[in-house]
């Protein structure tokens, strides 16, 4: 318990990386707030990945939407599930992204078994050149953009369509 609530704090006091906006809250008021703040305007929308079905297997990906068109939006807000005593969500936004959603299915059957939300970063310039990604890929800071799942109990936010 002591650790996880060392990590949580530790992450909370970070200092926001280079055009990131970002706060720990601990009620679904603050979030929203925050995530009204960061967008300008009340109508949002929110978006997560359904469940953990597909996990570590393999998947089909059906049909995509792109959020906003598929454009590039200056600003969506992610909030992550932190472990912690009580609820607490790491809330944080980052400049030029795009959103999908994405049926996802079972490859034998072609049944839908999730549906899924992504999110690709455009800009990683800044990001650390150690970063998961660029290990994993083979890439580094402003070569690539990087694209990742919402996972389960974490939140997107944007403008509503």
């Amino acid at each position: 318990m002591e650790t996880m609530i060392v990590e949580t704090l530790s992450d909370c006091e970070k200092a926001p990386s280079l055009g990131e906006t970002k706060r720990c809250v601990g009620s679904a008021e603050d979030m929203i707030d925050f995530a009204i703040s960061v967008l300008g305007r009340r109508n949002v929308a929110i978006r997560t990945t359904k469940n953990v079905n597909g996990s570590k297997q393999s998947i089909m990906i059906g049909s995509v939407k792109g959020i906003n068109g598929g454009k590039v939006m200056q600003q969506s807000v992610s909030c992550h599930q932190k472990l912690f005593p009580y609820l607490v969500y790491t809330c944080h936004s980052v400049p030029k992204v795009r959103v999908y959603e994405a049926d996802i299915l079972d490859p034998n059957s072609k049944a839908k078994i999730n549906y899924g939300v992504a999110i690709c970063h455009m800009n990683t310039s800044s990001w650390n050149p150690n970063h998961g990604a660029f290990l994993e890929l083979g890439s580094g800071p402003g070569r690539i953009e990087v694209c990742h799942w919402i996972f389960e109990n974490d939140l997107t936010w944007t403008v509503a369509d």
